[in-house]
C-alpha cells in the first residue's frame, strides 16, 4: 500500500470501518432497476444490484456528484474515483481530492478492490486492509457509463459519480428518485463540489 497507516486511519475509521457493524457480507439481490417498485423498499431489503457491469468500460476516473457526509470525505473537493482492472483480476483503486479549496495541494488514497460476484461484476469488496474489506454496491448505472450509483447495505453510505463534472439536474433527480425506491433517503445526498464555482453555494 503506497500510503502510511496513520495517513489511512481518517480514511478507514469514518469511510468504512463501522461497515462492520452492518454485516457487509450481506448478500445484495441482484437485478435490474427497473421495473421501479410500487414504494419505497424496507431497510431489510437487501439493495438491487444492476443486472450486469462491463468491467473494462467501467475502469477509469469518476467524478464523485454527490455522497452522503461522513467526516472522512466532509470537506474534500474535487474529488475523484479511479479504476484500474489488474491482468489478476483485482481493481486498483485510487481516491483522490484537494481539501476545502481547489488550490489546494491534490492528495491520493490506493486501496484495491475485488469483485464477488463475477455473474454481475456489480458487487465488490473494496480492501482497506487485509482484514478489512467493504462492500461497494453498483446500484444503479447509465447504459453508456457515463454515470453511476455505489450503495451500501447499511444505506448509510451513498455515491453518484460521472464521468464529467456536472449531471444534467434532470439526471440527477431521477437517480434521487430511484435511490428512494431502494430504500434510501434522498435528502441525505449532498453535491461536491467539483467546480471552483460551486463552492459558493455550500
Amino acid at each position: 500500500m503506497k500510503t502510511g497507516i496513520l495517513r489511512l486511519l481518517p480514511l478507514l475509521a469514518a469511510a468504512h470501518l463501522c461497515a462492520c457493524a452492518t454485516a457487509p457480507d450481506r448478500p445484495a439481490a441482484t437485478a435490474a432497476v427497473s421495473p421501479k417498485p410500487s414504494r419505497p423498499m424496507e431497510l431489510s431489503t437487501p439493495l438491487r444490484t444492476v443486472p450486469k457491469v462491463d468491467l473494462p468500460r467501467y475502469m477509469g476516473d469518476w467524478r464523485v456528484i454527490a455522497n452522503i457526509p461522513y467526516f472522512a470525505e466532509r470537506g474534500k473537493v474535487d474529488t475523484i474515483e479511479g479504476y484500474q482492472l489488474l491482468p489478476d483480476g483485482e481493481i486498483d483503486n485510487t481516491f483522490t481530492f484537494r481539501k476545502k479549496d481547489f488550490t489546494a495541494p491534490q492528495k491520493s488514497y490506493h486501496f484495491k478492490a475485488e469483485v464477488v460476484n463475477k455473474q454481475s461484476n456489480a458487487e465488490w469488496r473494496v480492501k482497506f486492509l487485509p482484514f478489512i474489506k467493504v462492500a461497494y454496491l453498483i446500484i444503479d448505472l447509465d447504459p453508456d457509463y457515463q454515470w453511476t450509483v455505489v450503495g451500501h447495505p447499511s444505506r448509510k453510505y451513498g455515491w453518484i459519480m460521472a464521468r464529467e463534472k456536472t449531471l444534467p439536474d434532470a439526471t440527477y433527480q431521477s437517480i434521487l428518485t430511484r435511490l428512494g425506491e431502494q430504500g434510501y433517503d434522498p435528502s441525505k445526498f449532498v453535491k461536491v463540489p467539483q467546480l471552483p464555482s460551486q463552492l459558493s453555494g455550500q
